[in-house]
Parts: C-alpha cells; structure tokens; sequence
C-alpha cells in the first residue's frame, strides 16, 4: 500500500507502507512575477513586460491581441530580471491583451500574467 501526502508548497512524498519506503518529491513551482512599464500605451509605441524570476531562467512571453498571439523569449540575468519589448503597431484601441509568461529552469517551471490595454 503507497500513502501520498502532498503540502501547500507543491511538495509531493509517496511512501510504502508494507515493505521498505519509497519516497519522490516534486519539484516546487518557479517563482513567476510580470508587470507592465506602461499598462495604458498609446498605438505606435513601445511597453515592456517586466518579469522577475529564478536567476538565469528561461522566459517566454505571449501577448493575446484580438486578431493575433506575439511571442518574445529571453533569459533572465542573474538577479531574475528581464525586460522584454512589445511594439504597439496599430493594435485594437481599448482592447485587454493579455501576456501570459513561461519561465523554466532545469525541472522547474512557473507561469504568471499581466495585461495592457491600447490606446489611440
């Protein structure tokens, strides 16, 4: 018989209870934060996605427009930080798009979101 207990942190311990023990631990989600330099950009400018992570972590970002998904990949630097640019090119006026953000590292994965709405 296996007995699973699994904590709030995302750590998860299988043991046997007949027999010896077994244990496996999965691993705890990447930490994933996002913002926007400017949540309100005006159509033909530039807004950055702001994403802090583990230290060197790959990042992958997704802005959902209406008609379109654009994505942007980096590597975060040593103190988890990246910045990446998104032009506005005559996008919806008014229209939430959403980014949603990847980031991995070895085993370890992690997602967040954030969110802009152009402007005219």
């Amino acid at each position: 018989m296996l007995m699973a207990t699994a904590t709030a942190a995302g750590a998860l311990t299988v043991s046997g209870l007949a027999g010896g023990a077994a244990q496996a631990t999965v691993a705890r989600a990447l930490p994933c934060s996002a913002s926007m330099s400017n949540s309100h950009p005006a159509d033909y400018t530039t807004t950055k996605v702001r994403v802090h992570t583990a230290a060197f972590g790959k990042v992958t970002t997704v802005a959902h427009y209406r008609t379109t998904d654009t994505k942007h990949k980096g590597t975060a630097g040593r103190k988890g930080n990246l910045s990446l640019s998104y032009y506005i090119s005559g996008a919806t006026p008014g229209y939430k798009v959403t980014v949603s953000v990847t980031v991995v590292k070895g085993s370890q994965h992690g997602s967040c979101s954030t969110w802009f709405r152009p402007h005219a």
